[in-house]
């Protein structure tokens, strides 16, 4: 007890050190101030912003806001403090924060309130230098409060976000909030002083360092009973928008982007210091996923996965070239394939080696994930050369072999086939190539389309049509778009609910219906024919963007007798392992088949995608079922 009491009298009598006058400030700032200052009195002299909850959820609403955070996103709270943020946000049901700091003292307050409202964040202690994670782990980091800058060496900055980089998942983002460097400079207050409670007033002194760098600071804490009891420096980089920009892409970050400045207000109404205007800078870890250097065990099953190529140019898509949402999707698919357990994948997409590179493969896999739905070169019309070329080597793969593929790309032709099942379509009428007339025995409106296709290609809001003039006219435009070689289909156009269908399985042993869909279109202008064609899934400035899916709503017999008919397709169209069918309602409430699309998209944020989640299936969850399905069906053990 004697040798804890003179410890104890020791720690206050050198806290209480105090130094009177100090002519230069800069002097007096230890490297390593940031390892001893964030402590109770911390908590004291900045109370009015660290510990007012309503600034603190006004942050996370705008921060949330910016990042377009999602409850599924793995958060990093680097230099949480007394973790904040990190508790608000778990509040808010994010079920995947972490919180990070080197103050002892603030990360065990931090861990003791998540205790004490039962939160599910994880808190640990740690140098943001070198970062305690394995690559590839976090959606995204946040750098909060002004805690970005307390380094001597830009180098040190430097270190944490290219750690902050290696932590991050591909695609990852960053949010740094600190101080505006440029504002502090011409503006900060050399001296002010304030009472921080009814005990203790803090005096503070402030002055540019000598290469004008860094704002040193001096905070002289007083209690009104006992004196002087904290007498402390410390030094802050100043940043400004420029040089922020050139770091990040420095430690190797893109699309760098300011959202406007954040300034507190303050209870006390006094001296905010490095918290009175802060900058708001995010940016993008666009990189590969770290490769594993574990190599896969012999229990897990070894599989490639084909994709189209992104070398080559892809007449489906915008420009005609896979953009940054076309790679992110890929990532997204990456991602999501990782995380499944007792796998190994692979990727091939580039085209001009992939015979090769699959005759290599031969014997040494287990089998082939085919994502290729670009088709053989990106040429849509050689999606079944990729099967083909499978089923030549002997590979086994997933999905829809080539002649499934080859018949549904054809309209007209699952159309007759549908009709010989005695399953309902819209009535229609098949123009050829030859044809400079155009008569339909059915009235307007109707809906103008490319006979071969998918990805709603070719379909935009001109295809609905509602006289002979515009029927000529949208004729026209596909042949000019398209070739004056291709058959062209037109269809009643149906105005009631629009709906899709998922199976993921192989009927009839094992397989599950995914909840049905419909599209929403109450955003749509009232002007606009409403259907969900190539600008609802390609052009993010078109108001169809703005479509949703959502639940459809059917009575018991419709969606009976619609599941009913996929399941018949299905079988007769021998598709495997996935398909999604388009149905749509008349104005009466019947329903009729639109197409089949065995090896549908398979992207994080299409509709099957989308009804795998109603039913409560994650995107990893989802991938993982069409492989389950594959190996069932394949008899991969």
């Amino acid at each position: 007890m004697k040798s804890s009491g003179s410890s104890q009298r020791r720690n206050q009598k050198r806290l209480r050190k105090f130094l009177g006058p100090v002519t230069n400030l800069e002097e007096h700032v230890e490297p390593d101030w940031w390892s001893r200052i964030f402590n109770s009195l911390y908590l004291k002299t900045d109370a009015d912003v660290v510990d007012d909850i309503n600034i603190t959820r006004e942050e996370v609403d705008l921060f949330s806001h910016i990042l377009k955070l999602s409850p599924e996103d793995h958060i990093l709270d680097l230099c949480c403090g007394h973790g904040r943020h990190s508790l608000e946000l778990a509040r808010r049901g994010f079920q995947k924060v972490e919180g990070l700091d080197r103050s002892h003292y603030l990360i065990q307050k931090a861990k003791a309130q998540a205790k004490k409202e039962g939160l599910n964040v994880k808190f640990r202690e740690g140098d943001a230098r070198k970062l305690p994670y394995p690559p590839d782990t976090f959606d995204v980091v946040l750098i909060l409060g002004n805690s970005f800058g307390y380094f001597e060496s830009v180098e040190d900055d430097l270190r944490i976000l290219r750690e902050v980089f290696r932590v991050l998942k591909p695609w990852g983002r960053i949010l740094i909030d600190v101080a505006n460097g440029e504002y502090l400079k011409n503006n900060f207050q050399p001296r002010s002083w304030e009472w921080i409670d009814k005990k203790h007033f803090v005096c503070r002194e402030r002055s540019l360092s000598v290469d004008g760098k860094r704002l040193i600071s001096r905070e002289v804490v007083v209690n009104a009973e006992k004196g002087v009891i904290a007498d402390q420096f410390y030094a802050e980089r100043l940043y400004t928008p420029e040089e922020l920009e050139h770091l990040l892409k420095t430690a190797g970050f893109s699309n760098v982007k300011f959202h406007g400045e954040l300034s507190p207000s303050s209870q006390r109404n006094q001296d905010l210091g490095m918290m009175e205007r802060r900058i708001i800078v995010t940016a993008v870890a666009k990189k590969e996923w770290t490769p594993i250097k574990k190599r896969p065990e012999k229990a897990v099953k070894n599989v490639v996965v084909v994709l189209g190529d992104p070398r080559k140019p892809d007449p489906l898509k915008p420009n005609s070239v896979f953009d940054e949402d076309d790679i992110y999707t890929i990532d997204q698919m990456k991602a999501a394939l990782k995380s499944l357990k007792g796998y190994h994948f692979s990727y091939l997409d580039n085209h001009d080696t992939l015979i090769t590179d699959l005759m290599k493969l031969r014997g040494k896999i287990d089998y082939v994930f085919n994502l290729c739905d670009e088709g053989f070169n990106n040429d849509p019309r050689k999606e079944a050369h990729v099967p083909a070329l499978l089923e030549m080597l002997g590979i086994p793969y997933t999905g829809s072999g080539p002649q499934t593929l080859v018949l549904c790309y054809d309209k007209s032709l699952i159309r007759g086939i549908a009709r010989e099942m005695g399953i309902p379509v819209p009535r229609a009428v098949f123009i050829k190539p030859e044809d400079t007339t155009f008569e339909i025995p059915f009235p307007f409106p109707a809906i103008v389309k490319p006979n071969f296709g998918d990805s709603s290609f070719g379909i935009t809001q001109r295809s609905v049509v509602y006289s002979p003039e515009e029927l000529i006219n949208a004729v026209s435009e596909i042949r000019d778009r398209f070739g004056y070689d291709k058959p062209i289909l037109v269809e009643e156009f149906l105005t009631g609910k629009d709906l899709s269908v998922g199976i993921i399985g192989n009927p009839p042993e094992s397989y599950v219906v995914l909840p049905i869909i419909e599209e929403d279109y109450s955003a749509l202008p009232p002007e606009l024919p409403r259907i969900c064609g190539y600008e609802a899934k390609w052009l993010p400035d078109s108001p169809y963007w703005n479509i949703k899916s959502v639940p459809a709503q059917l009575p018991e017999e419709t969606e009976k007798f619609i599941i009913e008919c996929c399941l018949k397709l299905f079988e007769r169209l021998e598709c495997r392992d996935y398909c999604r069918f388009d149905w749509r309602l008349d104005a009466e409430g019947n329903p009729k088949l639109l197409e089949v699309n065995p090896n549908p998209g398979w992207c994080w944020d299409g509709h099957l995608a989308k009804m795998a989640k109603i039913a409560g299936m994650s995107y990893a969850e989802m991938l993982g079922a069409i492989l389950k399905a594959a190996e069932e069906r394949l008899n991969i053990r």
